[in-house]
């Protein structure tokens, strides 16, 4: 805990039965007081090894809902342990955990509701070995993000996030998209609300075991965020309803 502010970390995963446990192993529990691993439907073993490892909150799809139906179910569970922040990370140690306490430190003292983890400030991603087509289009997408929601984020596109209970409490995170594109509709979201948000930088670790969508997806994905942000655009600025946006 931070400020009697109870904190859960939520770990959405798919087949992260290599790095689970090396992701785990740095959660620093002196403030992280539970952690819940969200299993998509894995082929692998990533439910036993959180087994072994000792996380008690384990929850396995019988089917697999997606990224974004993984993380309704992770933020739908810490909300029922009564968390006051939620840290959502990847547990493919593409994001280091060492951060939790910077990012908690931030809400708990009240200074911003929404913190994300950037890959972009500073020199994370390239240097941890993010694809060069993947770093253009996150900056393309970025800058078109941020002229339509009115915004100066340096990225949407970080799994790596920490909320406080309002504002998960605030938002209609369970009628979004069950795909990637989730993450953006939250934000936008977020963002409608006039929430606040904060970045850090954050460096980040491409490897063979790290999650990623292919190039194919990663076009979908782009145009579905490009579509959040124009109906972001006409909701805030001409009225145009969406249910997107509709508060709980």
């Amino acid at each position: 805990m931070i400020n009697d502010k109870k904190i859960v970390v939520v770990l959405p995963a798919y087949n992260a039965e290599k790095t689970l446990e090396k992701t785990y192993s740095e959660i620093p529990f002196d403030i992280v007081d539970d952690v819940i691993l969200v299993d998509d439907c894995s082929s692998d073993k990533t439910s036993k090894v959180g087994k072994q490892i000792g996380i008690q909150h384990i929850i396995k799809h019988q089917h697999n809902l997606g990224y974004g139906g993984n993380q309704k179910t992770c933020y739908n569970t810490a909300l029922k342990l009564d968390a006051d922040i939620v840290i959502m990370l990847h547990p493919d140690y593409q994001y280091t955990p060492k951060l939790i306490h910077s990012m908690c430190y931030l809400i708990a003292n009240n200074v911003f509701p929404v913190v994300l983890a950037s890959r972009i400030l500073g020199k994370g991603a390239l240097k941890g070995g993010m694809p060069l087509y993947k770093y253009f289009f996150n900056r393309i997408l970025t800058l078109f993000q941020n002229i339509l929601i009115n915004q100066k984020l340096s990225e949407y596109h970080t799994g790596y996030r920490a909320f406080s209970k309002e504002v998960l409490q605030s938002i209609n995170y369970n009628n979004n998209s069950d795909d990637f594109v989730f993450d953006n509709q939250m934000l936008a979201q977020i963002v409608y609300q006039g929430f606040d948000i904060g970045e850090i930088t954050c460096p980040t670790y491409y490897a063979e075991d790290s999650s990623s969508i292919n190039f194919k997806r990663s076009v979908t994905y782009g145009l579905g965020v490009l579509k959040i942000s124009l109906q972001f655009f006409l909701s805030k600025n001409l009225g145009v309803k969406n249910k997107l946006f509709l508060t709980k």
